[in-house]
């Protein structure tokens, strides 16, 4: 092992051991005392029964057979998850061959935050997270399954499954995607409409067109945003099928690979032989596994949350610390959009995950002998699914296809990981410089402050930030409104930054994958209302920026910050069900811990 991942692990092993002794305690409790179908009264199973006739026989034989609980994202509103509208009647299909059963535990809701960017909605969009894993946990509360094959890919709802599923840690689970849609009008070329609207130089007939072109069919959105980087993060872990990822919707493959994921998961259950837990598969290894390929990758700074969320529901303790020692000494070997001009289907066809994992294993930066749900190690996925006849192969991936788009460990795009921790006088943030110009890694200017993005937005048609700017958005945390995106801050701070003016973002709110060429400070902790620093901040103070020394500091005199009394927070909003997520904003925690209010509330 690369003896920096190795440090961070051995930390992570360390700081973890009560919570993670305590989190195998509870998942081997519950494996003996587990309230599964041979406890089961038989009215109760009669109710479980009841709606399957197909499959009562095999359901009430002994229990011999594995009862494969599907818990599914599906909706056709998000366009990555209309293709789950089929999925349990065929691996019902595929669980009978292999003399399984399968039925749908329950449905957990998929918002996408694509449509609610910039709009009270968005305000839902992390909370909705802690309703999906609250709404896993519900689906797997019936007993009733020994197994459980989790539907879903984008932005909260893998993390959101995980967090929920690691709570019935000691039944097999497989993560299965759907895969990204082809690809269609260029990202770059959709940026440059944005920022030409922005502009008002593009009319909103051509911006919509330009959209649809970009987001045109079924599957994931095809710029490798936090949608994207789940699926990454589930090979790295060896939670999927290897190399099932970025496979397209509706080919032989996707299907197969599918087929395969019904098929192991009723081979990795109790009674298959094969006894692959997903509290064990989880662990302190794969957790750091999760972070190495983040980084290896240049994939969305919205893990720095997910991550840490889903590590404490396995009674795992990883910090921002972890994220910046690992990012020192992980390589960057991927340059896909916002990173670079490829789509992830570019991505895929250059050599994908298996090259990514082959490569970083090789290299000695990702734990080989994890527990995957394949069957061996780690090494399983450094290979390329293929079909040959009708048949599921898997082959070594061999060089990259364009070294635009992935290069060998030993010759990256850059030797870290493109990933800072700030410090300084306002908190702690995170900034992603893996797609900033170098020349831009530090900004010293003045702030701007708002406490709302419709603001900032307002005051770039007025033309106030035409000059060099910190825009500092506060007031946007998990316990403010929810830390809604800022993605639509994009285009109008490109702008300024394309007329050459320096300029950088400042926020207790998030930025997601997409936040692309213009330095962002994000994710600053303590949040405004939780009495960080961010709440001193005055329009004029001069802020620098620094992502070559990992500061974050507000150049002003340290009597004077001292002695400032915070802003006042804006009054809590409503409609839109935003009240209704009251007391979830009132329990959250800080970012780095996960801002969740569930995990808070359980006191893990």
């Amino acid at each position: 092992m690369n003896p920096a991942v190795s440090a961070v692990t051995d930390r992570i092993i360390e700081r973890s051991r009560p919570s993670r002794q305590a989190y195998l305690a509870l998942i081997e409790r519950e494996r003996e005392t587990w309230v599964g179908r041979p406890r089961l009264g038989c009215a109760n199973l009669a109710h479980a029964y009841a709606g399957t006739p197909e499959d009562r026989d095999t359901l009430t034989s002994q229990h011999q057979a594995m009862n494969i609980g599907i818990v599914t994202a599906y909706n056709d509103m998000l366009s990555a998850h209309a293709v789950y509208y089929r999925y349990p009647e065929l691996m019902k299909v595929w669980a009978r061959e292999v003399g399984a059963t399968a039925q749908v535990a329950g449905g957990v809701p998929a918002m996408c935050d694509g449509v609610t960017q910039g709009y009270p909605g968005m305000e839902l969009s992390l909370f909705s997270r802690d309703t999906i894993a609250l709404s896993t946990a519900i689906a797997l509360s019936h007993g009733t399954f020994e197994g459980a094959a989790l539907l879903g890919i984008c932005d909260k709802i893998v993390p959101g499954l995980l967090m929920g599923a690691l709570r019935f840690g000691h039944l097999p689970m497989v993560l299965i995607p759907g895969g990204p849609m082809p690809s269609g009008l260029p990202n770059k070329a959709k940026a440059a409409v944005r920022e030409r609207f922005a502009e008002g130089q593009a009319t909103r007939d051509e911006l919509l067109d330009a959209e649809i072109q970009a987001y045109h069919s079924q599957g994931t959105c095809t710029f490798y945003g936090t949608a994207n980087t789940n699926q990454m993060m589930m090979e790295v872990m060896g939670l999927h099928m290897p190399g099932a990822a970025f496979v397209n919707p509706g080919t032989k493959l996707r299907q197969e690979l599918t087929r395969a994921a019904v098929h192991r998961l009723a081979a990795i259950g109790t009674h298959g032989g094969d006894y692959r837990p997903l509290g064990h598969c989880v662990d302190e290894r794969a957790i750091v596994n999760a972070a190495v390929g983040l980084l290896a990758t240049g994939g969305s700074t919205n893990h720095l949350l997910h991550v840490p969320a889903i590590a404490r529901a396995a009674g795992i303790v990883i910090d921002w610390e972890d994220f910046d020692r690992l990012s020192a000494a992980v390589p960057l070997l991927a340059r896909v959009y916002p990173n670079g001009s490829a789509d992830v289907n570019g991505f895929e066809a250059a050599g994908g995950m298996p090259f990514v994992i082959r490569e970083l294993l090789d290299a000695g930066y990702l734990h080989r002998d994890i527990l995957t749900v394949a069957g061996g190690d780690l090494t399983d996925y450094g290979r390329k699914p293929a079909i040959e006849g009708d048949t599921l192969t898997w082959a070594d991936p061999g060089a990259s296809g364009d070294d635009t788009i992935l290069r060998p460990a030993a010759q990256p795009f850059s030797p870290d990981g493109g990933m800072r921790i700030l410090q300084g006088n306002i908190g702690r943030a995170c900034i992603k410089v893996s797609a900033v110009e170098r020349e831009r890694w530090v900004i010293e200017a003045p702030a701007r402050v708002f406490s709302d993005q419709l603001d900032v937005l307002e005051a770039f048609r007025n033309g106030e930030l035409e000059r060099d700017v910190v825009v500092v958005v506060r007031f946007q945390g998990p316990r403010a409104n929810g830390m809604p995106e800022l993605h639509k801050l994009t285009p109008p701070l490109g702008v300024l930054q394309n007329r050459g003016f320096r300029v950088a973002l400042v926020t207790d709110g998030r930025m997601s994958g997409a936040s692309g060429k213009v330095p962002c400070a994000i994710h600053c902790s303590p949040e405004a209302l939780g009495n960080g620093a961010i709440a001193l901040i005055r329009d004029g103070d001069l802020i620098r920026v620094d992502a070559e020394t990992g500061t974050l500091t507000a150049l002003v005199d340290a009597a004077e910050w001292r002695a400032r009394t915070p802003a006042t927070p804006p009054a809590a909003a409503t409609g839109m069900g935003r009240e209704l997520f009251g007391l979830f904003r009132g329990l959250a925690d800080e970012a780095e811990k996960g801002a969740s209010a569930i995990l808070a509330g359980a006191g893990l």
